[in-house]
């Protein structure tokens, strides 16, 4: 029967700092949930936002194509009218000595036709001898100096016509290159808002994979508070049957010895001349009743704060950037290895490593009064160790990913959060 009560007890005392721990892990799961939703959220804008920039990042490398199929097809152009160029100018070239070698053999001739044509026509005048050579002279002559007059003219028409034909061709060229160049500042342009596009895709893309890391943290934490809140809810119902058994148990041992009495009370009656009476059983002592210290509930405003520092977070102000969640407790700053003493005398009932605190204690006062310390560096006391006010129960350290040595100090007053600042007294 004594140790179904003490079971019941332990049950009692422990089971509002669990509730209060499933409250907490099923706030920090509700925000890592509406942190998830809101993650995914913003990837799913993002992914968007990445869709266009792809889009307009095909239509520019596709009108960046066409433009270079163009680019490549007037070089080949150019290259044709280049070709056409040099072999015009070898004509022409040609065709330069060729009338220099002419103009130089007319020349002579003309010379020559008129030096004898001079003496041929004296000749012809004061001989009339012979009239029907004279005129096929004259005939000659004529001949000759028509198709002199012919040669010339063709030589200059095909001279006038490779003039014009190369004219032609120049501005042909120079067309050409105008038209290379504005389609070369277009690919420029085009290719400078590709790289811009560029730009934007892979930043855009740096963002998802960073928005999609963070995501898959949150998951993760969502998963690993869900399996805390599992075994705390788990924990509280094993203690809630186990404080019902115990209940059930200590009531059948009390009707028990409640007959047990009222038998020997009966065969006492009976049997009074042979027996002499015997002395009433006295009540029951357990341990767990003891009070340490004096009642927790009268020390408020009395009591000295664990570790001497400075307060970093206050009792209800805001957790860092998150709006959603404020402190329980206080944050006292300390030099780490600093000994942390019990507010108050009490029993440890929980020593141990806890999500979100650390190496954690926790101190049981009685009628529902608990104190928390956390973060620790060190535990110096174990569960069910019983410590008077003022004892050293662990060290200040940075446990449970904190950047800087404090110490977590929370009392809980039937499983609610209490100011720790309206418990202990004010520092000057």
């Amino acid at each position: 029967m004594l140790r179904a009560l003490i079971t019941l007890a332990l049950a009692c005392l422990l089971q509002p700092a669990f509730a209060d721990e499933r409250a907490q892990t099923q706030q920090q799961l509700d925000a890592t949930r509406q942190d998830i939703t809101e993650l995914k959220k913003l990837l799913g804008k993002l992914q968007e936002e990445k869709s266009g920039v792809q889009k307009d990042l095909r239509g520019t490398e596709t009108e960046m194509g066409n433009l270079e199929k163009q680019v490549q097809e007037l070089q080949k152009e150019l290259k044709k009218s280049e070709s056409e160029l040099e072999r015009l100018d070898g004509e022409k070239k040609k065709l330069q000595s060729a009338r220099v070698e002419q103009q130089h053999l007319i020349a002579i001739q003309a010379r020559a036709a008129y030096q004898n044509g001079r003496q041929e026509y004296l000749k012809m005048l004061l001989n009339q001898q012979n009239p029907e050579k004279f005129a096929r002279t004259l005939t000659y002559y004529d001949y000759l100096s028509k198709a002199r007059l012919e040669q010339l003219q063709s030589f200059n028409e095909t001279l006038r016509q490779l003039a014009n034909v190369e004219q032609e061709i120049a501005q042909q060229q120079t067309q050409l290159l105008e038209q290379k160049s504005s389609l070369d500042t277009q690919r420029d342009e085009l290719d400078k808002v590709r790289k811009e596009r560029q730009q934007a895709l892979a930043k855009l893309n740096n963002d998802v994979k960073a928005r999609d890391a963070k995501l898959q943290a949150r998951q993760q934490d969502q998963a690993d508070l869900g399996k805390v809140l599992k075994t705390i809810e788990e924990t509280l119902a094993r203690q809630a049957r186990e404080a019902e058994e115990a209940r059930q148990k200590a009531l059948i041992a009390q009707q028990e010895a409640e007959k047990k009495r009222q038998r020997e009370a009966e065969a006492v009656a009976t049997d009074a001349p042979r027996k002499p009476a015997r002395a009433a059983p006295g009540p029951l002592v357990s341990s767990a009743g003891e009070s340490f210290g004096g009642p927790f509930a009268s020390a408020r405003g009395k009591l000295p704060w664990p570790v001497d520092g400075r307060l970093l977070a206050r009792f209800g102000q805001t957790r860092g950037d998150d709006t959603r969640t404020k402190w329980d407790g206080v944050m006292i700053s300390a030099s780490a290895g600093s000994q942390v003493h019990a507010v108050h005398g009490g029993r440890v009932v929980f020593a141990d490593w806890l999500r979100g605190a650390g190496l954690l204690v926790i101190l049981d006062h009685g009628n529902g009064y608990l104190s928390l310390y956390g973060h620790n560096q060190t535990l110096l006391k174990a569960a069910g160790d019983v410590v008077k006010a003022g004892e050293s129960i662990s060290t200040v350290g940075n446990s449970g990913g904190q950047d800087t040595p404090a110490l977590y100090f929370a009392i809980r007053q039937q499983g609610r959060p209490s100011d720790p600042a309206q418990w202990c007294r004010a520092q000057g």
